[in-house]
């Protein structure tokens, strides 16, 4: 993450007053962990990965896909679930079931839990609704019911896109084709719009897809699919600045879909087309990435699969790291998960060195440690001469 230099004073001997400058570097980097799930349309298999949600036990929760028959009607009885894992990759059993009935869906996508009720809140696309479970997967109610933008031309997705919470327990849920971000209580009732207008001048979205809001501001991030960067918004919906550009390179995006945000306000985000996650600093500066895209036996990147075929690419290329397109996200206690859109799994990444920047207090302690048994060594007649030293020093690194 850069270097930071941190300015400490310690006291030295009697009455001399040493100046030192302390520099640490920090970095952060993902590293592959493991798989959940497998390409399929058995128990515990996934197609089409949308969302994802972690327990406080570990238990890894997906949205499966929606099953279709050859002449496009839906089959309920393929995916429309959410499938849960355990912490080391076995699965559990499942959440809903296909249907338009009160805790079914028709293709679940985001899928969260409320860290204030517990309660789990998952996207219905076809339902045009939101379904609200308690932990343990018993049904509560629908909200939001009819309130979701359908299918706009030229654009693969449409309905209930992101959810996430603030420190009240407040709801907030994308509309993909609305341009807007929906607000409700924990138990429904609508409190809010944010935005609402397509475009791509700050404040304007094509595509709201990810979204969550900071632990640390507030602050709402935003991943602007179409328009291939992240704005963010202060907690009352007021755009505050973009990052991102349409491209293949750092810092560059195609279509993100699945945004996190830690507790450093270091944003991760789903670089969906680029099959890859990339890692800014909340004021948008390109800190890494990770992932690839599948290929093929010549080398060659896997295309998606077309509208009329099944939900994978030809062939799979279940190689760790390998993507075809990355979609849902879920950061829970040092992993990132990521849904394998195309490739029927959930790849868990793990956040390493991210280390926080240390306190000033903390600072000033290693400083009056690390200068003070440094003074006890200096002798008498040279005191003079580093005091000069150091106030060199000092002036070269504050011009």
């Amino acid at each position: 993450m850069g270097l930071v230099k941190n300015l400490s004073f310690a006291l030295v001997g009697a009455g001399f007053a040493v100046v030192a400058t302390a520099t640490q570097a920090f970095s952060l980097s993902l590293t592959y962990d493991s798989s959940i799930g497998s390409p399929g349309f058995g128990p515990g298999q996934l197609f089409v990965p949308q969302g994802i949600a972690v327990d406080n036990q570990g238990n890894i929760l997906v949205s499966n896909g929606r099953g279709v028959n050859p002449d496009g009607t839906p089959n309920y009885n393929l995916g429309n679930k959410i499938e849960k894992f355990s912490p080391n990759g076995q699965y559990i059993g499942a959440i809903g079931s296909g249907g338009t009935g009160p805790g079914q869906f028709d293709e679940p996508t985001t899928v969260d839990f409320n860290p204030v009720t517990g309660d789990l809140y998952a996207g219905d696309v076809y339902n045009n609704r939101i379904n609200q479970f308690d932990s343990q997967g018993n049904f509560i109610r629908s909200f939001a019911n009819g309130q979701f933008t359908g299918l706009v031309e030229g654009r693969l997705f449409f309905g209930p896109s992101g959810v996430t919470f603030d420190k009240a327990g407040n709801v907030y849920v994308g509309d993909f084709n609305g341009e807007r971000i929906l607000k409700f209580t924990p138990d429904g009732q609508q409190i809010g719009v944010i935005g609402g207008t397509t475009g791509t001048a700050l404040g304007e979205t094509q595509g709201v897809a990810g979204i969550r809001i900071s632990p640390v501001s507030g602050n709402i991030f935003l991943a602007d699919q179409y328009n291939n960067r992240v704005q963010v918004l202060d907690p009352n919906g007021k755009p505050l600045y973009a990052f991102g550009s349409a491209g293949s390179g750092p810092g560059q995006l195609l279509q993100p879909i699945g945004i996190e945000v830690d507790d450093q306000e270091n944003v991760y985000v789903a670089d969906s087309i680029n099959s890859r996650v990339q890692v800014f600093d909340k004021n948008g500066k390109f800190l890494t990435s990770y992932g690839s895209p599948a290929l093929d036996a010549s080398g060659n990147p896997v295309p998606p699969p077309g509208l009329t075929d099944p939900p994978f690419g030809n062939p799979l290329d279940l190689t760790p790291g390998r993507f075809n397109w990355t979609g849902g996200t879920s950061l829970k206690d040092g992993k990132l998960y990521v849904g394998d859109f195309f490739q029927g799994r959930v790849q868990v990444l793990k956040v390493e060195n991210g280390a926080k920047v240390p306190e000033p207090s903390t600072t000033l302690a290693l400083g009056l440690l690390g200068i003070g048994a440094a003074a006890v060594k200096l002798k008498k007649d040279k005191r003079q001469r580093t005091i000069i030293s150091l106030e060199k020093q000092l002036q070269k690194t504050t011009v």
